[in-house]
């Protein structure tokens, strides 16, 4: 069963107030002014972390924001299906839809946000994925985030991760071919990895985006 069945329906809109939506376009944290802040602060204040300038960062948050808005305007199971990231405009769409209509109409809503200068389109069409799928699909991520995070030769804050069926998406900006090069021996070593997804920009040479390992 997926998770977007028990949030649809019109209960859901008139629960949701547009702070609510923000707030999950940034983190899905708790619905409250202070969850808000702590989501847009914890996105902002990585700036003297990442590779990104603190404008870049500040301007993508406000353009995932406003895809992520748009998706709920359209349709609750859009806003919950479908994964946004931004890195310095260009915006990734991860996650899994039960029709292909679906797929195109959430790359035209990107589109239409200000300031966007390329989508991705990563989306899936559901293949009837069980719990059990969805739950490894985490695992997956979540390990290959531990791996990178403690090495202390990558920057793993540069670096947005999504499993979807078991492939893994790679977005963000490495510091070399070198850092990425670990980044992708770390996924090759997880179980149940089907595939290796790359739009990460090597800094300076940027030879990495759109690459399938």
């Amino acid at each position: 069963m997926r998770f977007s069945r028990f949030f649809t329906g019109p209960k859901l809109r008139n629960a949701l107030t547009a702070p609510c939506a923000v707030l999950f376009a940034l983190s899905l944290t708790n619905c409250s002014p202070t969850g808000m802040a702590i989501g847009a602060g914890a996105e902002v204040g990585s700036a003297t972390m990442e590779e990104r300038s603190y404008s870049a960062i500040v301007d993508d948050a406000a353009i995932r924001t406003q895809i992520k808005g748009n998706f709920f305007n359209f349709s609750t199971e859009l806003f919950v299906d479908v994964g946004v990231t931004v890195k310095e405009g260009k915006v990734f769409l991860t996650g899994s839809v039960p029709k292909p209509e679906t797929r195109i109409e959430a790359v035209k809503i990107a589109w239409r946000s200000k300031g966007v200068r390329e989508v991705v389109n990563e989306i899936q069409i559901a293949d009837g994925s069980s719990l059990l799928d969805a739950a490894r699909d985490r695992w997956i991520t979540a390990k290959l985030r531990v791996k990178i995070t403690l090495d202390k030769e990558i920057r793993a804050v540069n670096y947005s991760i999504d499993t979807v069926n078991k492939h893994i998406y790679l977005m963000g900006i490495a510091r070399s071919t070198s850092e990425l090069e670990r980044v992708f021996a770390y996924a090759r070593s997880i179980a149940y990895v089907r595939r290796i997804v790359s739009h990460v920009q090597v800094k300076r040479s940027q030879a990495a985006a759109g690459s399938q390992r």
